[in-house]
């Protein structure tokens, strides 16, 4: 099954390019991605400006969310962690109100090297923090429903702080908001694109690195700390990368659910195993496949637009979790 894995990435990418809202010619886009001129003026810019920009960030958001997830319900041992569930995702967008509705004329619509450092130094000072208070009652609560339902109620808390500065944003602020909040892969331009890339990719890079302490992890702390894992350290390292890659995937495309609870299941019962040198890079490319396709899915025919990401999202990841449960996978995901 993996080896159908890249190609079907490859596949899905190619028809975010070739289909869209817009109906162009395939001929025309292939001319359009090889530098040529297309025949009709707003081609090229539907093509370079939004088509190619928005399925690269798909991916990019895709992989990043899915590793995240993985990351967190390795840590913590508890199969229905994920960004979205425990709260960091809820952290990363109250940074984001802060930085978008505080009087701030800085916006994620328009590039510079201070909107693009500002924006996501909210969203990852609101993800670490949400993150490490989790990190925090792990240590004092054992049972995993219980930090869950921690996690939950974070979330509740960090939703009241941002209806707080809604209620008091102004008019324009509350729009841009509320149209951020409903997700989507169209908000990082072209021009955004580099540097969006180059923090995403970093952050993969990191949690390939940890593939071996997370191994070591699955046996448990005591074995871990036997086989020489520095459990501290491990867990800072997952602590930065994971408030790393949701801060910018968040600050950009918007509190995307599902991706990071759902994908990490999906990978498991593909391949079969937990072990990461395997499972994290097909993690990997599952998260970039599903949000490929759902980023294929929210685009209707004709003028009427597109719908928000959040809408499809929860149709793909809802069946998975809920026959994760009903299965009482619970124990054996993490053996």
């Amino acid at each position: 099954m993996k080896k159908y894995l890249l190609p079907l990435t490859l596949l899905l990418f190619a028809a975010n390019l070739l289909f869209g809202s817009v109906t162009i010619p395939v001929a025309e886009v292939v001319r359009i991605l090889c530098g040529e001129v297309g025949g009709h003026p707003a081609w090229n810019y539907i093509v370079w400006e939004s088509r190619l920009p928005s399925a690269l960030t798909a991916w990019f958001c895709g992989s990043a969310l899915a590793v995240c997830g993985l990351l967190l319900q390795t840590a913590f041992r508890n199969p229905l962690a994920g960004p979205s569930i425990l709260g960091i995702n809820s952290g990363a967008s109250l940074g984001v109100a802060l930085v978008m509705l505080c009087g701030s004329s800085w916006s994620v619509t328009t590039f510079n090297w201070g909107s693009f450092a500002s924006i996501l130094a909210g969203a990852f000072a609101g993800s670490m923090s949400v993150m490490a208070l989790i990190l925090f009652l792990s240590t004092l609560v054992r049972s995993n429903v219980l930090l869950l339902i921690a996690g939950i109620m974070i979330g509740y808390v960090t939703s009241s702080a941002i209806s707080l500065l809604n209620f008091f944003a102004t008019a324009e602020g509350v729009q841009s908001y509320m149209v951020w909040g409903m997700g989507h892969f169209g908000g990082v331009s072209l021009r955004q694109l580099p540097a969006f890339a180059l923090v995403t990719g970093l952050g993969l890079v990191c949690a390939l690195l940890l593939v071996k302490p997370l191994n070591a992890l699955l046996l448990g702390d005591r074995y871990a700390e036997n086989l020489g894992v520095h459990l501290r350290r491990v867990r800072y390292a997952l602590l930065l990368v994971t408030g790393l890659l949701t801060a910018v995937t968040t600050a950009y495309c918007g509190p995307v659910s599902f991706i990071g609870l759902a994908v990490p299941h999906v990978a498991r019962l593909l391949i079969g195993t937990a072990n990461h040198r395997t499972l994290l890079p097909v993690t990997l490319l599952v998260g970039g496949i599903i949000a490929l396709l759902c980023n294929l899915l929210c685009i209707l025919p004709g003028e009427r637009g597109i719908i928000p990401l959040n809408a499809i999202t929860p149709l793909i990841g809802a069946p998975v979790i809920l026959y994760v449960i009903l299965r009482g996978r619970s124990r054996h995901d993490f053996r």
